[in-house]
């Protein structure tokens, strides 16, 4: 497993752990996207490292190589003018080259498939960023909607049991109250005035009798006219 692959394993092991835990999914969405980008930016830096080695590497290799071919031609130039101890030492030289641009060559193709597999990793790194951020909108939108429903389902937890409906029945009790006062009071006022309505009741019948009386009369005179 590559360095950049547990970096990322880690970050995003870390960053669910605390999701689970923290009241607030949305700034830690936030901060994985940071996160993200700091890991992908240190992995450029050393692929970049990586891609000059082996672009180095690739130029010892070229050098040596061109040193080889240098040096045969100019031992087959010495051997040619007669000098075969000059074209003795250029053979001896173009080996040692040979050696170089052999060594130089298997270290550049090891640099050069670490290369690729860094770059192929830093790409995938890019990739799950990518994803990331066209899932956050997503996460964010369900961590909201949960955090409203957890909200609501706080809020009908007590709905009409302490607040509410203990208040009406309050001021159902107190109505009651008032009406049962209204009507005591009502009945003591029948029965503190019954004597007086009474005795009225009989002045008033009396008055009335009279009243009959005098008709009586006024009618018997104008009989008698």
């Amino acid at each position: 497993m590559s360095i950049f692959k547990r970096i990322r394993d880690i970050s995003v092991a870390a960053i669910n752990d605390l999701i689970d835990k923290a009241e607030d999914p949305v700034k830690l969405l936030n901060q994985y996207l940071r996160d993200m980008e700091d890991d992908i930016a240190d992995a450029e830096v050393a692929v970049a490292k990586q891609i000059a080695v082996e672009k180095r590497l690739k130029h010892q290799f070229e050098e040596a190589q061109e040193m080889v071919e240098k040096r045969h031609q100019q031992a087959m130039k010495a051997l040619e003018a007669g000098n075969e101890d000059l074209a003795r030492r250029a053979l001896q030289d173009k080996k040692s080259h040979q050696a170089k641009a052999e060594d130089f060559e298997q270290q550049h193709a090891n640099a050069k498939s670490n290369a690729d597999q860094l770059r192929k990793q830093l790409q995938e790194m890019k990739a799950e960023f990518e994803k990331m951020k066209n899932r956050k909108d997503s996460l964010v939108a369900r961590a909201e909607a949960a955090k409203a429903q957890k909200q609501i389902n706080r809020t009908m937890s007590g709905f009409g049991k302490d607040t509410g409906a203990k208040g009406f029945d309050r001021m159902s009790e107190k109505v009651m109250q008032l009406e049962a006062e209204a009507e005591a009071s009502r009945e003591l006022r029948s029965s503190s005035t019954s004597l007086d309505d009474e005795l009225a009741a009989l002045d008033k019948d009396n008055v009335d009798d009279d009243l009959a009386a005098l008709r009586a009369e006024l009618d018997s005179k104008k009989a008698g006219n």
